[in-house]
Parts: structure tokens; C-alpha cells; sequence
């Protein structure tokens, strides 16, 4: 009935009678000065529609900005950003969520609020964390896809100083960039833009992202030059041309490659060898997390534990700064940038930026200047500013021998971070327990300042992870200083191998991938990036492999071969590192065993709980790698769960005996035992098989032994220690800790604070983006906890207390789980326990 009188109206000529809406009146102040700010606005229904403001100044701007990812439709930027003006939105009755930001440096501002029947005038203040400008930062995005005019609102809405937005675009390789198929087509200025004093814009520059060759579909990457004038006419490939023309009419001219997963990025750094970097690039965003396929596959070091061409947020940045490594490593000097395809893709502009320091104030010629020489740090949260020896970041040490080199990081963010890293040629070999303390602007400021220590030519840098839970469960910012070089009696820095090996492999994939394709021109840039490559240098690692290796011996050879090769997917270096065999071998021996493992998923076809000993060569963890030197394999197990593709978790046990004697046992060099403090070396062991289990004792030297059992039950994995105190004296306070490490459990490989469940001695653990649990328990327990920067978790036991003679046992318990009710699988394991 109520249809059919909505129709006879609209028949009789009767106009329909509109629901009321009433105008909403938003005014952004600064919380200090309470001048009027400019600010990005964003305002969703209770059904989450958004709505975008108008200016209500007739000088005034409102910008709307509407993207929505084609592969992830949950991934949006739905926002306005206005000028230092009011502004105002017309919205029928309802309940509405307004979130009001400006750049990184301010406290975002929510509230909610409801339309009844009248006009509404919000005032909102925001309150600065940190000025970067008092303190001589400045930031820049170097890849921006918008209009100089929408850029003069933007950048100052974002506080973000530079802004080279790629106003020429093309994805032909025969087109030049001033006939690209996506440029501007507005007039161009050929100075620089003055938006104010520190807000600036570079009005020409130039993205080649080609992806036709010869009329064929072909994708190559992406190539930015920054800071030119006028159009450039060169097309690619080959690209040398275009450095060198480029550089010969403005030697300052910037060169930015944004991702090195692109296919052909690795010829690039031969090319324009002190070309930037984005380490936050333009897949890292403020929404949901899209693009989890790359082009090119990541090598098992960068993405353990076999590497592959998928992943999340965490996994993409973890390839992201990975790659710029192996290129550090291997002698280019790259300093960091960052852009985000502000304009194409879901994302604020300066989401993800660089700040470069500059002791005098702003100057956009030495911010660009201070940009190639690496002054700077990346961001998309947290503000790092740290020197080596009162030096900025891209400071080179000449050093005649190894030496120490004194730190001193300060880091304020907007909420607590989880930790940091201190990076010696891409190796985290100290982990940072950050300090968190208030600032009275309400932020979390850390303060540290530690020596490091450098044996040989190289790099250090400075990172930090901060774990977002406001912006959805499990997602991460981070800070990433640019690197300090140190050459150490002239010699040059050299790769590790495998990371040689990689290089070489991604320039010979893109070579046979090209040929018939891309011009002899080209493809001779990619044979001349091929020999240089191959050419390099690899560090001498021959101690550490005499040290850390156990040679074969038969009759066991056979199953340690298949344990490695098959079962963990070890490369010849890693088993060369495990065995101390020639590299030579270990090739022969991978080629020879690596058939046997399914090609198309690079991981055994299997879904059977599996238990292995764990064969060492691959460190167990990815972070804290100072808390765990020299890991022991005899008291720790591979668990592959029952699940393809699943990786595998490793299980110390145990990792450590504490008892009243003190620190009586460590499966690992990192605080002193009762041991080593008296020079005493443990010997070396092994698992032995005991039917299904498999089991490990030892004999200390004061008479105390200890054991563990691991026993495969197929649908978990019962284990049990105990402890025969073979010392005239009662040992009490005794516990044990048990650690689960997950660097290697597909899903569950992320540095962060992940969704648990603790319930009495059990705790279950989430994998990051599906419903796959991983539980363990002892009994009797003593303490759970986790290490976001290992990763792992634990569930410790306590042992009773133990009187001369006796012998006293723990048991425990590790399973998996896939569902979404994981308090009823828990009690189920409970009641079975």
C-alpha cells in the first residue's frame, strides 16, 4: 500500500516528500595556538557510508577523495581534506562517526554524534605529539598522482612538506614520457610551486612503469625521475640513456625506484647506482592490506622458511626491506625514500614518508640534497632520530680496523612501540626493549644509547615496530633509519652468498623471460647486470660454518639429507652451514634430493602431523638473535602441523633449567649458566629414537640429568621432561622454559602481538589472516607469555622440588587447531589433558 501511494504521487505530479537533512558545521582548531587547522575529515553513517565536507570559506578548499582496491573491496580511503577554514556537510537524521587527522604529528581526533532535527556545529582540537620542524625533520613523498591544485590543499591538510607528485606517466615502452598514455593533461610550471614557506611542490617529474614492450604485454616495473624540467622525450628500454641524459641537464636530479619485486628492478641499481629506495612504498596503507602476490619470488632468507610470492602486510614489508639489504650488502649506497600512489590507490598522501634533517631550517634544494645523501629516516608512525658518534644517518666511518661505534636512538610515537633492531649489514643483531615513557604531549618517547660493535666493512642502521591495534587487528607501523656506512680497512662490503646467488637468479629469470621481448639494447643491460653480479665478492663465512656445522657420519647421513632437503627445504648454503660440507656438495646433494618436493608449492604435499629433530643451519628465530647465539639443536623439534603448506613450528625442549643453584642449563649463549661461568663446555648431543618418540638426556658435570621425551600422537604432540638430581644437596626452585618458535609456521611468522587465548596452563596462539591455532600446555605450570620479536610463546612448567636421589617429571602438550571456536577446542583439550 505505502508503494502504491509513493507511485500515485509521483502520478498525480506530486512531489515525494524527501527525508530532512541538516547541515553540519566542522571547525578544526590546533589545541595550542587555536588557529583554525587544515585536516583530513573522515564521516561514515552507522552503516559505514561515507560522506565528504564542503568549505564554507569562498577562498577556502575541500578536496574529496575516493578510491576502493579492485582485489580487496574492503580496502578503502573514503576522505576530505579541507584548508584552515570551516567547513560542512549536509546529512539526514542518524548516527554518524566523524575522524579528523593532520599528517603524522598530531592526535587523530574521533568522536560520534547524532542528527536528530537541527543544524550541528562540531568544534575539534587537535593536540600536536611531536613537531618535527622544531627539532629541523622535514617530510616528502616522493609518489603522488595529483593535480598541482589538489596538491596545494593536500600537503598542508598532511603537514608533509615536499610532494613530487608524477605529473608525466607512461606504460608504453616505445612511448615517451611527453606523450605518456597516463599524464596530467594540465599546463605545468617548470619552477618550483611555493604552497607556503615549508610546503613545497615539484611540479615535473616523470614515472616510466612500463608494462607493453614491442606491442606485447610485458611488464617491466617502475623508474621515477624526480626534480626535472620540462617533458623527457627518451623512451625504454635500455635506460642508461635516460640516467645519463637526465643527469647531464640537472646533475641533482632524483632517480626512485619504488619496488624491487618488480621483474626487471634488479638491472635498475647498475644502472643509476645512488638512485633512492622507497622503503615505504605505495602497497603500505592506512586500510586493509591488498596486494598479497608479488611478482617475484622471495628468497627463504627474506621470507622464511621457504620463501614464496604471497603474503601479508607484514611479509610484504618484511621483502620490501629485505631486498634493499642484499643490495646494501652488495656495495650500492641506496638512500631510503618513501611514496604511497596518493591518487591511485587507498591511501593518504605522506601515509608512508621520508623526513630528511636539516639543521638550518627549511630549504627544498637542501631537503633534495639531504634526500640523496641520506640524511633521513622512513616512516608510516613513529618519529626515529638517531646518530652514530653524533653523526646523521649517510655518514661514512673509514676505519684502518674492526672497531665500536657508540649509538644514541630517540624515538617518539603516537602509541607504545613493541620493539626495535639494530641492523649490521641486514642482521638484527641487537634487539631494542623500547623505554615507552610519556611525554607530556601524551606521545611515548625511548631514549637509548648503545654501543656497536663492526668486525668488517658495511652498514648499521636503526628500526622500530609499532603494533597498531586502532587500525585493525595485527597491523604494524615502523621507523627505518637510513644506513651509516663503515669500510674497515679499505675493503669493500660483500654479500653473503646465498644473497649473491639470489641476485644472480633474479637477472637470469628476467633474461630468459625477455628474450624476443625487450630490444638487444636492453638485453644487453641485463647481461651487463648479470656479469657485475656475478663478479662480486662473497664474505668469508668459513669460521662460522667450522663452528656451527656437524659433519654427516653414517648411518644417519641418509636421514639428516631428507630431514634438511625435503622435509625443511634447506638451500646448499644452509646445508653447507648444518653440515660444514663443500658448497659444492651441499648444490650436488639439494639437486639431487630437491625433486622429491612438490615444485608448485615449494613444501612437502602432505597433511600429517609430522615431529623431525630440527638440524640446525637455519637459526630457529627471526628477531632477538642476541638472546639466542649459538642455537643448540639436540633439545629442540620440527612440528609440521596437519595442514599444507603449514611450515613448521620449533619446540625447545627444554630451552632453559633455572633452579636454586641458578641458570643450570641454556640450549643457547645469551646470560651466563653456572657453567660458563666456570669455562665449562657442554658436549654436543643428539635425539635417539625410541620407537615413535623421540627422546635426549644429558649428564651435567655436578651430577644433575635431565631428559625429554617427544612423542607423535598424530592427532598432537605429547612431551615430557624430567629431572634426576644426582647431587647430595635438594634442588628447589626449580622451573623450566619451553619455548615454541614460529619464524618457520606459515601464518604465524609475524613480529607482532597477535590474538590469544590463555585458559590455567594453556595458551593458543592466531595465525595472522586465517582461523589456524597453535596451543601448547604444561602441567605443572608456572608462567605463559610471549616474544612478539622472536616470535614465540610459551607455556613454562615448575618442577617440584627434588631431593637428593630423586627424579621429578613435567608433561606437556602441543596441538593444532582450525576453526573459530577456539574456547570449546581448548576445554576439549582440557578434559583429555
Amino acid at each position: 500500500m505505502r508503494s502504491l501511494f509513493f507511485s500515485l504521487l509521483c502520478v498525480c505530479g506530486i512531489p515525494a516528500i524527501s527525508q530532512a537533512e541538516f547541515n553540519v558545521r566542522v571547525v578544526v582548531t590546533d589545541a595550542d595556538t587555536n588557529e583554525m587547522l587544515p585536516a583530513r575529515l573522515y564521516l561514515n553513517d552507522a552503516g559505514g557510508k561515507p560522506y565528504f565536507f564542503e568549505s564554507v570559506s569562498e577562498s577556502g578548499t575541500a578536496v574529496r577523495y575516493e578510491k576502493q582496491n579492485w582485489i580487496n573491496k574492503e580496502s578503502t580511503e573514503y576522505h576530505t581534506t579541507i584548508s584552515a577554514d570551516p567547513c560542512t556537510v549536509s546529512l539526514p537524521p542518524g548516527n554518524y562517526t566523524l575522524g579528523v587527522y593532520r599528517g603524522k604529528e598530531y592526535h587523530p581526533h574521533q568522536q560520534t554524534f547524532d542528527v536528530v532535527d537541527q543544524d550541528l556545529d562540531l568544534s575539534v582540537s587537535l593536540r600536536r605529539w611531536i613537531d618535527m620542524s622544531q627539532l629541523g625533520w622535514y617530510s616528502g613523498d616522493t609518489h603522488l598522482h595529483r593535480t598541482i591544485d589538489e596538491l596545494r590543499n593536500v600537503i598542508l591538510a598532511e603537514d608533509l612538506n615536499v610532494a613530487f607528485p608524477l605529473t608525466h606517466w607512461v606504460t608504453v615502452a616505445e612511448t615517451p614520457p611527453s606523450s605518456g598514455d597516463k599524464n596530467l593533461r594540465i599546463d605545468l610550471p617548470d619552477d618550483l610551486v611555493r604552497v607556503d614557506p615549508t610546503h613545497v611542490i615539484w611540479p615535473r617529474n616523470t614515472e616510466y612503469e612500463i608494462f607493453s614492450v614491442a606491442q606485447k604485454r610485458h611488464t617491466l616495473g617502475a623508474l621515477f625521475v624526480l626534480g626535472h624540467k620540462g617533458a623527457l622525450q627518451q623512451t625504454v628500454p635500455p635506460w642508461k640513456p635516460i640516467v645519463d641524459s637526465a643527469r647531464a641537464a640537472d646533475p641533482d636530479v632524483l632517480f626512485d625506484m619504488d619496488k624491487l619485486a618488480w621483474p626487471f628492478a634488479m638491472v635498475l641499481p647498475t644502472i643509476a647506482p645512488n638512485a633512492t629506495y622507497e622503503l615505504a612504498n605505495n602497497h603500505m596503507w592506512r586500510t586493509q592490506f591488498a596486494f598479497g602476490d608479488w611478482y617475484t619470488p622471495a628468497p627463504n632468507f627474506i621470507q622464511p622458511p621457504f620463501g614464496g610470492t604471497r603474503g601479508g602486510e607484514r611479509e610484504w614489508i618484511d621483502f620490501t626491506l629485505g631486498m634493499y639489504y642484499v643490495l646494501l650488502n652488495s656495495g650500492f649506497r641506496m638512500p631510503p625514500s618513501a611514496g604511497t600512489a596518493n591518487g591511485v590507490h587507498c591511501v593518504p598522501a605522506g601515509f608512508g614518508r621520508v623526513y630528511v634533517h636539516l639543521k638550518d631550517g627549511f630549504d627544498y634544494q637542501q631537503w633534495r640534497q639531504g634526500l640523496q645523501q641520506g640524511r633521513s629516516f622512513v616512516t608510516t608512525g613513529p618519529m626515529l632520530m638517531t646518530t652514530a658518534d653524533d653523526h646523521d644517518p649517510g655518514h661514512v666511518f673509514r676505519v684502518d680496523s674492526p672497531t665500536e661505534i657508540p649509538l644514541h636512538v630517540e624515538i617518539i610515537s603516537q602509541t607504545p612501540l613493541t620493539f626495535g633492531e639494530i641492523l649490521v649489514n641486514g642482521v638484527p643483531i641487537k634487539m631494542l626493549r623500547p623505554q615507552n615513557k610519556r611525554t607530556d604531549q601524551g606521545a611515548f618517547r625511548t631514549v637509548i644509547d648503545v654501543p656497536v660493535g663492526v668486525e668488517k666493512s658495511g652498514w648499521i642502521a636503526v628500526r622500530f615496530w609499532e603494533d597498531r591495534e586502532e587500525d585493525g587487528e595485527g597491523r604494524i607501523r615502523f621507523a627505518h633509519s637510513a644506513p651509516w656506512y663503515i669500510e674497515v680497512g679499505g675493503e669493500s662490503v660483500k654479500p653473503r652468498r646465498e644473497e649473491k646467488q639470489y641476485l644472480i637468479g633474479r637477472m637470469k629469470d628476467e633474461i630468459q623471460r625477455s628474450r624476443g621481448v625487450v630490444s638487444a639494447a636492453g638485453m644487453d643491460e641485463y647481461l651487463r647486470a648479470l656479469n657485475f653480479y656475478e663478479q662480486l665478492e662473497v664474505v668469508d663465512d668459513a669460521a662460522e660454518v667450522k663452528r656451527v656445522g656437524r659433519p654427516l657420519a653414517a648411518p644417519d647421513d641418509e636421514t639428516w639429507l631428507r630431514n634438511m632437503i625435503i622435509d625443511h627445504q634447506f638451500t646448499p648454503d644452509e646445508v653447507r652451514l648444518a653440515t660444514g660440507m663443500t658448497i659444492e656438495r651441499a648444490k650436488g646433494l639439494v639437486s639431487q634430493y630437491a625433486p622429491q618436493v612438490d615444485g608448485s608449492t615449494k613444501t612437502l604435499s602432505t597433511t600429517k602431523l609430522r615431529v623431525l629433530p630440527y638440524p640446525g643451519g637455519r637459526h630457529p628465530r627471526r628477531g632477538f638473535l642476541d638472546g639466542a647465539i649459538n642455537p643448540q639443536r639436540e633439545t629442540k623439534v620440527s612440528v609440521f602441523p596437519p595442514w599444507k603448506d603449514g611450515g613448521y613450528a620449533v619446540v625447545d625442549v627444554p630451552e632453559a633449567i633455572f633452579s636454586n643453584l641458578g641458570l643450570t642449563y641454556l640450549a643457547h649463549t645469551h646470560v651466563p649458566t653456572i657453567w660458563s661461568v666456570q669455562d665449562v663446555q657442554l658436549p654436543k648431543l643428539e635425539w635417539q629414537r625410541d620407537g615413535e618418540a623421540l627422546v635426549m638426556s644429558r649428564q651435567l658435570p655436578n651430577g644433575i640429568s635431565f631428559g625429554s621425551r617427544v612423542e607423535n600422537k598424530m592427532d598432537h604432540v605429547a612431551m615430557e621432561m624430567w629431572l634426576t638430581n644426582g647431587t647430595d644437596q635438594p634442588l628447589t626452585q626449580l622451573r623450566s622454559q619451553v619455548c615454541v618458535m614460529l619464524s618457520g609456521l606459515i601464518g604465524f611468522q609475524a613480529q607482532r602481538k597477535r590474538q590469544q587465548v590463555v585458559q590455567d596452563s594453556f595458551v593458543a596462539v592466531k595465525a595472522d589472516t586465517v582461523d589456524r591455532w597453535i596451543i601448547t600446555a604444561w602441567q605443572p605450570p608456572h608462567r605463559a607469555w610471549t616474544n612478539p620479536p622472536v616470535p614465540c610463546f610459551h607455556s613454562d612448567p615448575i618442577f617440584p622440588d627434588c631431593e637428593a636421589g630423586q627424579t621429578v617429571r613435567v608433561r606437556g602438550g602441543l596441538w593444532f587447531y582450525e576453526g573459530s571456536d577456539i574456547d570449546s577446542e581448548i576445554e576439549r583439550i582440557h578434559n583429555a589433558f
